[in-house]
């Protein structure tokens, strides 16, 4: 590597995901690495490289280009743009590429999909193992591994079960974690893998409407990826407001593993990091979005309260359409008739903001719910 030194470097990785995915962050990479702008609106790696190949006519600086070989999954007429290019650029370039790749070799014969352990048992293994854990640290449990017992375990033999112990040893050197969903899930894709990791990346970090994840892959059609991944792959579900007919239009997607949506959001997403063992870097990250994060997670927890007390019919969100402002986390409704109760999900009380709540369960019950009786309820992380 002493090829590099003393001269700015590029790092890219290429990883599992379409072509304007990987684009968009190797825009943010490359104005990053060489302080410079970068169009946002490119959406090819043709047109990236060549503008990387201008920028290297004045300002000498590495390119690094690694699982190159990936290309071929994503756009194999890649690699004749990238040699067109070079063979125009190659006399008054000032760029030193490197392209490295690896051989994958070996395949998983089964996947397993155990049941998680439900919200009971999660506790009592925090009891068990740590005595003086915080609603914090059971969230934080809950959110990493949905309670699947294959991940509990691996804490559970290796570290206190904290916030910030169970980030460490997932972010670390030889983590089974930082591959775990791409040993998962890739040969369930096959040579699609690149569009369905861009769907799920997509969707666990807030897009997840099809308009916006299509917009975000390049307006690239996926209807057909979308369905495969709630009805063949059983690895997305579709979301509508309480009591929306069923051909409504208004329309979400969640990913319904805790673990991979945990995976798609950090792991997938900051691939890069990962490669050039950056641990520290995606250490702070996590550490940084954990808040934020575990507030959308902690609305899931009581979700799977709810549904495991038994006392609930219909458990889901509300949401008005398009450019409204109502919406509400959980609302609930009763085995008895006309009875419902509306849920704010707030990590921290003191948020809690029970005058305009009340407003949207108003305005729920003008809409939706006309005849029934609605309680209304705050919970946060001291109620788990």
């Amino acid at each position: 590597m002493n090829a590099i030194d003393g001269t700015p470097w590029v790092y890219l990785f290429v990883g599992r995901k379409s072509e304007a995915s990987i684009c968009a962050e190797f825009t943010a990479n490359i104005s990053k690495s060489l302080d410079c702008y970068v169009p946002v609106e490119i959406k090819s790696f043709r047109s990236l490289f060549h503008f990387l190949m201008e920028k290297a006519e004045n300002r000498p600086f590495n390119l690094i280009i690694d699982e190159f070989q990936e290309f071929y999954n994503i756009n194999a007429s890649i690699y004749s743009d990238l040699q067109n290019i070079w063979d125009q650029y190659r006399h008054k370039t000032k760029m030193n590429l490197i392209v490295c790749g690896s051989v994958y070799s070996g395949r998983a014969d089964n996947i397993i999909k155990l049941s998680a352990f439900d919200l009971t048992t999660l506790k009592d293994i925090m009891k068990d193992f740590h005595p003086q854990y915080t609603n914090d640290d059971l969230l934080a449990l809950y959110a990493f591994t949905g309670g699947v017992p294959k991940y509990v375990e691996l804490f559970c033999e290796n570290v206190t079960l904290s916030v910030d112990e169970m980030i460490h040893f997932m972010v670390r050197q030889n983590s089974s974690f930082t591959e775990e969903g791409k040993h998962l899930l890739i040969e369930e894709f096959g040579k699609n893998f690149a569009t369905y990791f861009s769907i799920l990346s997509a969707i666990s970090g807030g897009i997840n409407t099809q308009p916006t994840i299509e917009a975000a892959l390049g307006d690239k059609n996926i209807g057909g990826h979308i369905k495969r991944l709630i009805g063949d792959y059983n690895i997305i579900v579709r979301l509508r407001p309480l009591l929306a007919k069923e051909g409504s239009l208004t329309v979400r997607y969640e990913i319904q593993d805790n673990f991979l949506r945990f995976w798609f959001n950090y792991f997938d997403r900051h691939r890069s990091l990962i490669e050039i063992k950056n641990f520290d870097g995606l250490n702070s990250i996590i550490k940084n979005d954990y808040s934020t994060y575990s507030g959308k997670i902690l609305e899931t927890y009581f979700k799977q309260k709810f549904a495991e007390s038994m006392k609930y019919r219909v458990i889901g969100s509300w949401w008005e359409p398009k450019g409204a402002q109502n919406e509400i986390d959980i609302v609930a409704l009763d085995l008895e008739k006309n009875k419902a109760i509306a849920v704010e999900v707030k990590r921290n009380k003191k948020n809690f903001k029970e005058e305009l709540f009340l407003a949207k369960v108003e305005h729920l019950k003008n809409k939706v719910l006309p005849n029934y009786t609605i309680e209304t309820l705050c919970l946060s992380l001291e109620d788990m």
